[in-house]
Order: C-alpha cells, then sequence, then structure tokens
C-alpha cells in the first residue's frame, strides 16, 4: 500500500533529482558546484537562480525588469549608432539625467538584495566550512562590480550633471551660420599688475555644423584698431573702431567694457566678454555665436585632472622669474628652470608656462605654443581619460570655465566636438607670419579687407575627405621644422644653481649654456638661440 504525498511538499524523488532546488541530501560536491552556479546566474541574469532553487514569483518579476533593461540597453546602443546626437543630447538633460540617476541607483539596490537572497538560496550551512568563505568573498566581489558599478556610474552622471549645471547658461538654442558654428576661446588672466581681467589667448574656433571639420583663427593679444558693425553696441562708443592707439589693444577691450561700459551690454552675463565676440566678429568677418572662458589662473587644475599633455616641442622655452625693476623693456632674472626641446610630459604648471611664456620670442610663437598646447588636450582628452579621471576634469572645469553656450545645446555640440576629434584642424593667425613678417605693423594697422578674404579661403579649405589637398594635416602629422644645431662656444660655462638639472636639447644647446647667456644679459643671442621656440605638435 503506498504513501500518499502532501500537496505541497516535493516526492522524495524530486528531492533525489532536483539538487538545485533540494541540496540537502546532494553530496558536497555539487552543493559547491551548485552555489556558484547560482551566484554567475544572478551576475548574467538576474532573477534566474530564483526561478530554478528559490522564490519563482520574485524571480519572474526580476527577470522581467533584467530583459527590461536588456531591450533599452539595446535601444541606447542602435540610438549611439543611427543618432548619437539624441542620445548624448538626453544624457546632457538636466530632467532626464536626474531619472536615470534614480533608476541606477534603484537597480543597484535591487541587484544588491537579489545577492543577498540568492545566499540565502546557497545555504551556507551546507557547504564544506573551507568552502564558506569563498562563497562569502565571491558574493562581495559580484555584489561591489554589479551594485558598486551601477552606484558609481549614478555618482558620475550626477558629477556630471551638476558640472553642466554649473557651467552652461539657460537659453535659446543658436543655429549655425552659412553651416559653421563660430565659438570665441579666451584665456582670461587678471595678474597682480593689472586692472581686472585681461584675455591674453584669444582665438576663433569655427566647426563645420555636418562634418567637424574645424578652422582656428587666432588673434595676437597686441591687435589694434578693432572693427564693429553698426548692429553692436561697441559702435555707440567706438564707432570707427577700436582705435585709441597702444592703449587699445584687443585684450585691453574685455576690462575697459566691464568696468566702464557694462550698460552696453544690459542683459549679459559677461558684458566683457560680449563685447570681445563683437570685435573678433568685426575682425574676421564671421558672426561669432558664442564664447568660452578659460581663467588662465586655473587652467594647470585642468591639465592635472587629465594628468598631464603630451608635446613635442622645437625649442626652448623660459620658465620666467622675477622682473628686473628699472628696465625698459621689461627685462627678467635669470629662468627658474627651462622646457627643453622634444618629447615632453608637462604637468599642469609647465603646460601653463610652455603656453604663456614670451621671454625672448616674439608674440607669433606664444600663440603656436598656444595652439599646440590646445591641440594637445583635445587629442589626449580620449575617452578613458575621462572615465578614468571624470571626477577631478568636471571639478576642475566648473573652477575655470566660463561659457554663454546654452545648455539645452549641449548634447549637439557634444556630438559635434566629438566628430572634430576625428577631423584635421586649420590654423590662420591674423598676424605674423600668416600676414606680414614678425616685427612688422599689420597687428597695429591691418588689412581687413585681406582678413576676410583669407578667413573666407581658410574655411572654404578646411574639408576632413581631402585634408593634403587643402594644405592642412592632420594634428597628429603635423611635423616640426627640422631644428639647426646652434654655433656654440669652445667653452660652456658650468656655473649654474644647484636646482636646476642640467639638460641637453635635441638642438645640440645646453641648459648651462641657456642659463649663462641669462645670466650675462645677453638677450640679444637668447632670443636668435629661442627664435623658433613656437615649433611644435600634439605627441
Amino acid at each position: 500500500m503506498s504513501r500518499a504525498v502532501h500537496p505541497g511538499r516535493p516526492s522524495a524523488q524530486t528531492i533525489l533529482t532536483d539538487p538545485v532546488r533540494y541540496p540537502e541530501s546532494a553530496p558536497s560536491p555539487v552543493r559547491t558546484k551548485r552555489a556558484f552556479l547560482l551566484l554567475v546566474l544572478t551576475l548574467l541574469l538576474p532573477g534566474a537562480a530564483q526561478i530554478v532553487a528559490g522564490d519563482r514569483r520574485l524571480g519572474r518579476r526580476a527577470l522581467r525588469i533584467t530583459f527590461t533593461v536588456w531591450l533599452l540597453v539595446i535601444a541606447a546602443v542602435v540610438t549611439a549608432v543611427v543618432n548619437r546626437q539624441l542620445l548624448v543630447s538626453l544624457l546632457t538633460n538636466e530632467w532626464f539625467s536626474l531619472l536615470l540617476i534614480a533608476v541606477l541607483l534603484a537597480l543597484a539596490v535591487a541587484w544588491a538584495l537579489l545577492f543577498i537572497n540568492t545566499l540565502r538560496i546557497i545555504r551556507p550551512p551546507l557547504l564544506d566550512r573551507g568552502m564558506r568563505p569563498t562563497v562569502a568573498a565571491a558574493l562581495a566581489v559580484l555584489m561591489l562590480v554589479t551594485s558598486g558599478g551601477l552606484g558609481y556610474a549614478a555618482y558620475l552622471l550626477n558629477v556630471g550633471r551638476n558640472t553642466f549645471g554649473t557651467i552652461f547658461q539657460a537659453g535659446p538654442a543658436f543655429d549655425p551660420v552659412d553651416g559653421r558654428y563660430n565659438f570665441l576661446l579666451m584665456g582670461g588672466d587678471a595678474g597682480e599688475d593689472r586692472t581686472g581681467r585681461r584675455p591674453d589667448s584669444i582665438s576663433v574656433v569655427s566647426v563645420d555644423a555636418e562634418t567637424g571639420a574645424t578652422v582656428t583663427f587666432s588673434i595676437p593679444r597686441d591687435f589694434q584698431n578693432a572693427p564693429f558693425s553698426e548692429n553692436s553696441p561697441l559702435w555707440q562708443v567706438w564707432p570707427d573702431g577700436y582705435n585709441c592707439g597702444n592703449d587699445c589693444i584687443i585684450n585691453s577691450l574685455y576690462p575697459v567694457v566691464s568696468q566702464d561700459y557694462p550698460d552696453l551690454y544690459p542683459d549679459a552675463q559677461d558684458p566683457g566678454a560680449e563685447a570681445m565676440m563683437d570685435a573678433a566678429s568685426g575682425i574676421l568677418g564671421i558672426e561669432v555665436q558664442a564664447y568660452i572662458l578659460v581663467d588662465m589662473a586655473g587652467f594647470e587644475k585642468l591639465i592635472d585632472a587629465m594628468g598631464g599633455i603630451t608635446i613635442n616641442a622645437g625649442g626652448w622655452v623660459p620658465v620666467t622669474s622675477q622682473e628686473i625693476p628699472g628696465t625698459d623693456p621689461k627685462r627678467y632674472y635669470p629662468p627658474s628652470e627651462w622646457i627643453a626641446p622634444g618629447v615632453q610630459k608637462l604637468d599642469g604648471y609647465h603646460a601653463l608656462w610652455y603656453a604663456r611664456s614670451r621671454e625672448y620670442a616674439t608674440d607669433y610663437s606664444r600663440i603656436r605654443r598656444q595652439q599646440c598646447v590646445q591641440a594637445a588636450m583635445i587629442a589626449q582628452l580620449d575617452p578613458p581619460t575621462v572615465l578614468t579621471r571624470f571626477q577631478e576634469i568636471a571639478a576642475a572645469g566648473t573652477q575655470i570655465v566660463e561659457t554663454s553656450i546654452p545648455r539645452d545645446q549641449l548634447g549637439s555640440f557634444v556630438d559635434l566636438a566629438i566628430k572634430a576629434k576625428n577631423n584635421d584642424v586649420g590654423r590662420l593667425t591674423i598676424g605674423a607670419p600668416d600676414f606680414g613678417e614678425p616685427g612688422d605693423l599689420f597687428s597695429t594697422y591691418p588689412d581687413f579687407e585681406l582678413i576676410h578674404q583669407r578667413v573666407q579661403e581658410k574655411l572654404a579649405e578646411a574639408s576632413p575627405e581631402d585634408p593634403e589637398a587643402s594644405g592642412v594635416l592632420p594634428v597628429e602629422r603635423a611635423g616640426l621644422v627640422e631644428a639647426v644645431p646652434a654655433q656654440l662656444p669652445a667653452e660652456v660655462p658650468a656655473q649654474l644653481p644647484a636646482q636646476l638639472p642640467s639638460q641637453t636639447g635635441t638642438d645640440g644647446i645646453t641648459e648651462e649654456y641657456l642659463h649663462q647667456l641669462a645670466v650675462n644679459q645677453d638677450w640679444t643671442t637668447l632670443e636668435s638661440l629661442l627664435a623658433d621656440n613656437g615649433e611644435c605638435s600634439p605627441a
């Protein structure tokens, strides 16, 4: 006579043949394999462990969420391929990013709870004593990778959200002009010997709205007679252009308008920056639509956050010491150190000096070094750098960047920046040697008709499909002019301060020799030897 089986209990045969759900009678090795199998199922298919060995109702709910997340991830990947701009716009949208942060945190908590539930299903007392710590450690690692990873992703997204909210303003979007977006990029400086902030680095970045092909126009800081259109508020004050002599060099316009004429731009957050946009538009003959202002005092923080930049320097660049009192033109005590030619990995401090140093060199050489540093930052700000140093880069960005780019348009410009990174960069300096020769008066008495013509020609040349035909070389292929070794004296003075390391450049010149020239105040020889220190390319 057979014994009746209780409806809610498994049969003895089921218990013996289903060790995954009923491990009590299974041998010890099978229990161990079962424990790791359940952990792997929870890792790869959250909810599956509950379906095969635990609460099936909970497992079905978890699987529905898992499949939904998979579908959303697949949709995001497809969107990234067919419409990357839409995906970037969503990720940078203030409210969508907040929703995504909440979803990531909820998934992190839910996944952690599933792992804890899986541990209960594993039933550690059934495992051998030696295997219990191993299973517990595996569980902890998997929870750190999964829930911890989702939590960290939510944290990074929140950092980016706060950064974008701090830097970018609310405002109407703007359309490209003649198929291009034109941005004014300024490096601002408020030194102790200056009244107000002055942009020492001034350039306009023009980007093709479709292809991302980019041209950079550099404007010397001492450029004079900048014209203004009749539509510019500056026309009311300077209808004949900014033409008051040496006091009206272009970088003085920023503090003059900020301090004396802020009412010309009553609705502007930064009247000085708006005035510089009008001046750059008049100089180049194109409409500049937005500005980006980088505080040079905090510039080195951004470079350090990136982990430094690597350049191929074409000449020696001094790190300038204090000014010698009473000298006219200004002269300085011997440099505290030198940046040697050749491939150099620069931290923020040395990158800032490399871009700013103008001792023994022309302003044109300084502009070329600034262009090189900008190109190196673009080339080396790759996805791995952003992901591994995102928090540091975001923190530095909020401290040093000011811009009029509207936040709602950020997604389209991020997508455009990705395109620009893969294109060539054309360059034109509104001064020597692209216009005239070093030392002439082109920056003082510019030919604006010629400038406008050359600007349009350079924009027409910008073609990512055929860079060599346009004369624009990719950043990574932009080589250096071969340095000609200078003729050294028969005896090189060996006296050198202890803090200066001995270096010999790729041009054969030694740091000791340069230092001795500075001690001897032989500025003519130094200016001759350093005439090519604007030669540079990203490495």
